[in-house]
């Protein structure tokens, strides 16, 4: 399953997943990957990658980090800034937008697939 998350800076998308993970009794710390680009976590049986491509630069980067090889179809991907690497990552399954207001934020939650939908209905 691939979940895109969009927003600006400061949005919430990492807290997002920390909540995400921590719904799934996740035990351990759940880290930004701003600088790592991805963290990987298991939670309640599942795989899950947590990627942000704030700081990608280019596809060269993407395959010398050997990413691709990372979407085999059996774990979940929770990606931030999914639009700088489009043209190498698998459509959104599920997408998250999150904005940020005086009080608060708002989330704004598309599915695209069956999994994607299936999912939504579960929220």
């Amino acid at each position: 399953m691939v979940i895109y998350l969009h927003g600006e800076l400061g949005a919430g998308k990492t807290t997002l997943v920390r909540g995400i993970l921590n719904a799934l009794s996740y035990p351990g710390r759940v880290k930004s990957p701003t600088y790592t680009l991805v963290e990987q976590y298991h939670a309640a049986g599942l795989d899950l990658h947590h990627f942000d491509l704030y700081r990608l630069h280019d596809e060269q980067e993407w395959e010398t980090a050997g990413f691709r090889h990372e979407f085999d179809g059996h774990k979940i991907f929770l990606i931030e800034w999914p639009e700088k690497a489009r043209n190498l990552i698998p459509p959104a399954d599920l997408e998250i937008g999150l904005e940020i207001l005086l009080k608060g934020r708002k989330a704004r939650v598309h599915a695209y697939t069956k999994i994607g939908k299936q999912c939504l209905e579960k929220l």
